[in-house]
């Protein structure tokens, strides 16, 4: 059998590459249809709606219904009288068909899947979409 040698792994060399691999890595600002998520907090509706796909904006344009008011203010309120940096309490709903608006965002919501209520935090990224595929 012929000996063979492995080459010793060079730990400068590799400390240097993942130096360079580190500052490659760069991480992707997110937009709600190219507006930042932050941005759109100050947008009047009426723009809002026009950021929108064909089917949300439709929603919106008609209005939300009389069960959606409650859960509108009811996500609201505990985000507020949470304490800074501390996640605010969990506002259980059934409505799965509602739009995730920006005013929503940070809040905890509990989506109920026809046997419990799933906790889930609304992210920015979660803006037009709706509460039923989270």
């Amino acid at each position: 059998m012929v000996d063979q040698q492995v080459p010793a792994i060079d730990s400068s060399r590799t400390d240097k590459t993942a130096e360079v691999e580190q500052r490659k890595q760069s991480f992707r600002k997110f937009t709600c249809r190219s507006v930042d998520p932050d941005q759109t907090l100050d947008v009047f509706y009426q723009q809002l709606m026009q950021l929108h796909s064909a089917r949300q904006h439709q929603m919106l344009n008609r209005g939300l219904w009389r069960e959606q008011h409650p859960c509108r203010s009811a996500c609201a309120r505990p985000r507020r009288r949470a304490p800074p940096k501390e996640k605010p309490a969990v506002v259980n709903t059934h409505l799965r068909v509602m739009i995730i608006l920006p005013e929503k965002v940070a809040s905890m919501v509990g989506i109920y899947n026809h046997k419990t209520f799933n906790q889930v935090e609304i992210k920015p990224e979660m803006i037009g979409h709706c509460l039923g595929m989270f």
